[in-house]
């Protein structure tokens, strides 16, 4: 990896997902957990402080940049649940299959290369009866909007370590084999709308 990908890219990014906006959307998903929790791209360690310790058995972080964790070491040492950290990618978990209870995926599916991968990988570590709970900004249904989206997408990825800006969470959900249980949208204040259409909830598999 390069300096600006090694050492700039997950600074910028761990700015960029601690806005008060997108903390007050962590604060709706992130204690709806239960259980086992396998979080993908768990970064900075963001959502660490917003785990319901008493329903939370224990969290497991995949994330594939080690850079990013050593910026959540602080998050996990103050956190009131258990933390595992795994490096490694979204699309390809070395953990047994039905083995988790929640999925937690905020601010993720928008960078992971393969998303449709990672969602495949989430169907195979959840229990039967486990959800999935999601928090990710995408295109929007402003076509003025979505114009713009997609005409500095190209740019924004290589800005921003591979985020995409054109990427809907419904749809990648529902063709990777989830059910939507609940889902809520909205533009978050104070945010570009191009980076600011929010979709969070939560899912099971169908």
């Amino acid at each position: 990896m390069g300096f600006y990908s090694e050492r700039v890219v997950p600074r910028l990014v761990t700015c960029a997902c601690g806005t008060k906006p997108v903390i007050r959307q962590r604060q709706k998903v992130v204690p709806l957990a239960r259980g086992t929790v396998l979080e993908f791209g768990i970064g900075a360690g963001h959502n660490l402080p917003h785990y319901d310790a008493s329903h939370v058995d224990k969290v497991i972080g995949i994330d594939p940049c080690s850079k990013s964790w050593e910026l959540a070491e602080a998050r996990a040492n103050q956190a009131k649940v258990k933390v595992e950290f795994i490096e490694g990618s979204a699309e390809n978990i070395p953990l047994a299959s039905a083995s988790v209870d929640s999925v937690l995926i905020t601010f993720t599916l928008c960078t992971v290369p393969n998303p449709q991968a990672a969602l495949a990988e989430a169907r195979r570590m959840l229990k039967p009866d486990g959800k999935l709970f999601f928090c990710e900004h995408g295109i929007a249904p402003d076509e003025r909007v979505a114009k713009w989206q997609r005409r500095i997408n190209p740019l924004w990825k290589r800005v921003f370590g591979g985020c995409h800006i054109t990427r809907d969470t419904r749809a990648l959900l529902q063709e990777a084999g989830f059910g939507i249980d609940a889902i809520e949208q909205m533009y978050l204040p104070g945010t570009p709308a191009v980076a600011g259409f929010n979709t969070w909830g939560e899912a099971a598999i169908a």
